[in-house]
């Protein structure tokens, strides 16, 4: 029982883990004893993130942009030059686009399902034969991917692709978990409420005192929070868990209305 929740030694690799999400996911794995692969598409920014963090434990940096296939097979391919086995693929690269309905732009939703749900499913494809090579029955590799609280109900404010691309990302999930299941790689996500983000930093910044009090929680999410889940999904203890959607958002995902 006193290894059920331990990753040490176990080999990480997290998408869009310079900020954010992702860093506090990757901040996480890296003092919990994973080696811990980072990508970002800013390479200066994803390097200088990896030896921060190297400080605490093992983290390196592999910048790529995922938002087309090519780049989601460069940056698979990198990890296979590395490393035989990879136990814990973290999709968290994601980008967001607020605008009115009648003003919203075609391109919205390409780029950001490109990058949302796209690269999920090509990333993790051409990294099975690495999960496989990882999980066991009684310990199976794991792929989290990043959802979000706005994929599980109407979100406040008008990001059509956005929403629309967590909700994807929530499905592909059970998909993809229902598929690799029987070669020992288990597939879950987690889907986020507010969380400090550069991405969430505006609205906040905006609205920070009503998210606050409307959440059941009286607060947002802080680091731990976001780490604890993605640490617990990645050890033994969660080893039965396939499919599964977990909102991280202090109740909101609860409340009707």
């Amino acid at each position: 029982m006193q290894d059920l929740f331990s990753i040490t030694g176990k080999v990480a690799l997290v998408t869009g883990g310079s900020r954010g999400i992702g860093l506090m996911i990757a901040q996480g794995f890296v003092e919990a004893g994973a080696r811990t692969y980072i990508s970002s598409r800013k390479a200066d920014v994803c390097d200088a993130v990896a030896k921060e963090l190297s400080g605490a434990g093992e983290c390196i940096s592999i910048p790529a942009d995922l938002g087309t296939e090519a780049g989601c097979r460069y940056l698979a391919d990198e990890i296979a030059k590395r490393e035989e086995k990879l136990h814990i693929l973290v999709n968290n690269a994601g980008a967001t686009w607020g605008a009115p309905m009648a003003e919203y732009p075609d391109q919205a939703f390409d780029k950001v399902m490109n990058l949302n749900v796209k690269s999920i499913f090509h990333l993790t494809r051409f990294l099975v034969p690495q999960l496989e090579a990882a999980g066991t029955a009684d310990d199976p590799a794991r792929v989290i991917n990043i959802g979000s609280v706005d994929g599980l109900q109407v979100p406040a404010l008008e990001t059509y692709a956005y929403s629309s691309s967590k909700a994807a990302v929530h499905h592909l999930t059970r998909v993809l978990a229902h598929t690799l299941a029987p070669k020992q790689i288990i597939v879950n996500a987690i889907a986020p409420g507010p969380f400090h983000s550069k991405m969430m930093a505006e609205t906040i910044e905006r609205f920070g005192d009503n998210m606050r009090a409307t959440n059941p929680r009286g607060r947002l999410g802080e680091p731990e929070d976001m780490a604890g889940t993605a640490i617990f999904l990645s050890s033994r203890a969660s080893a039965y868990i396939t499919g599964t959607v977990i909102p991280v958002d202090g109740g909101i995902s609860t409340r009707h209305g």
